[in-house]
């Protein structure tokens, strides 16, 4: 009998919460096909079957936290000789509900084994679980997330008849009865744990740790933004532009800032008395995804170009919100940014990324009248936020360090002749 057990499928994991099993006791596997959905604190993962035979037991139950080492199935390997107390099993019935008359009938296992298309879908495990209690197989729906993937809006969607299934659909599934299954509007119940638990720790970890002090101030992006549409223009021989996205154009002018102000990019060591001032800049980069808010980081950006680290930092964005980070995606940072203005923030005071020491926000850009030579003129105008540690620095050198980034975001060219 071979033992399936809860792996480290992460640097320094513990534990993992099982969020759903794709097998059932009597299903036979083959090697690699997925068995469990596992959520650790950072990332989901499956456990595949090492090898090829018949699921024996389930150990563990759906919503159980289990610690690395933990049995979690028994599989019987293919070709093994079975236990001679054991007697072969009557075929089993499974129970059929026909919609036109609500009776019950009987089929056999024959019935199990008939094969029909699937699909691994998108969805974060509480959008499994949402489908799961409202009985549907989440194969049949459409996702409108990003790369095809489902969201709890898709969910209720199909689950109101508002959407066609994404592959063959059984007969029982009628409009009728996706419609007699909306559910009723009542309370309900989100569940505190995994990603979102880990989260809350953090955040109380950081927030009852670091005295945050948070510096506020306005910066022109008119000439950025200039800058940014000549190099999206074709150039004269026909060939595409860059886009490259404003974000990049802050982390390296961050980066610069840094360079000048390395107290904001440090960690305080309490038990040694130091603060250690790293020799690289590791920026992370908050970002929303559907189980929230993770940080991957781009890494040594001091020795990559603008266009570099915005492709980076899509690519590491596009991970973060299909949930296909790798552990080490999400470790060394040094510094973070939040990038909430498209989103229609004015403003804000987060919460540092522990150990770190600095995390700076970009809210809303505005066009608005400025006063520049005595004359009014329309500029485009982004609040901005540096939240620090007043354990490791001051306001006035935060301020200093904020109107260095000022300053190459306002004058690009200057950021620009720091890359030659």
């Amino acid at each position: 009998m071979i033992e399936v057990k809860l792996h480290d499928i992460g640097e320094g994991m513990t534990e993992g919460e099982i969020t759903h099993f794709h097998v059932s006791p009597g299903d036979v596997v083959k090697i690699d096909q997925p068995l469990v959905e596992v959520q650790t604190d950072k990332v989901t993962a499956e456990l595949p079957s090492p090898v090829a035979g018949t699921v024996k037991e389930i150990k563990a139950s759906e919503g159980e936290v289990v610690t690395v080492g933990t049995t979690i199935i028994l599989i019987e390997k293919e070709g093994s000789i079975p236990s001679q107390d054991k007697q072969p099993k009557e075929p089993v019935q499974l129970k059929i509900e026909t919609p036109s008359t609500g009776q019950t009938g009987l089929a056999t296992n024959t019935i199990q084994s008939m094969t029909r298309l699937t699909r691994r879908v998108l969805a974060a495990p509480h959008t499994r679980k949402i489908a799961r209690e409202n009985n549907i197989d989440i194969e049949q729906v459409n996702g409108s997330g990003p790369g095809g993937r489902v969201t709890e809006e898709d969910i209720y969607q199909f689950l109101n008849g508002g959407q066609q299934p994404g592959i063959l659909q059984e007969k029982a599934d009628t409009r009728e009865d996706v419609a007699a299954a909306k559910p009723a509007a009542e309370a309900k119940e989100i569940p505190f744990k995994g990603r979102r638990k880990q989260i809350a720790q953090k955040m109380t970890q950081s927030r009852y740790t670091i005295p945050h002090v948070s510096h506020f101030d306005e910066v022109d992006l008119t000439n950025l933004l200039e800058l940014k549409k000549s190099l999206k223009a074709a150039d004269p021989d026909g060939s595409e532009g860059m886009n490259v996205s404003l974000a990049a154009f802050f982390v390296k002018a961050l980066q610069l800032a840094l360079r000048d102000y390395p107290i904001f990019n440090a960690k305080l060591d309490e038990e040694n008395e130091v603060i250690r001032l790293e020799g690289e800049v590791n920026m992370g980069i908050a970002t929303d995804a559907d189980d929230g808010l993770i940080v991957p980081v781009v890494k040594n950006v001091e020795q990559k170009s603008i266009s570099t680290i915005n492709r980076e930092m899509k690519e590491l964005i596009h991970k973060a919100k299909t949930n296909k980070l790798k552990p080490s995606e999400m470790k060394g940072g040094t510094f973070t940014i939040s990038n909430v203005g498209p989103l229609g923030s004015t403003g804000a005071t987060p919460i540092i990324n522990h150990p770190e020491v600095g995390l700076m926000a970009f809210h809303k850009t505005k066009k608005m009248p400025v006063v520049i030579n005595d004359e009014i003129v329309i500029r485009s105008i982004m609040n901005v936020s540096m939240t620090f540690d007043h354990r490791v620095a001051d306001g006035a050198t935060a301020v200093a360090f904020t109107n260095r980034f000022m300053h190459y975001i306002e004058n690009p060219a200057a950021m620009t002749l720091e890359l030659i």
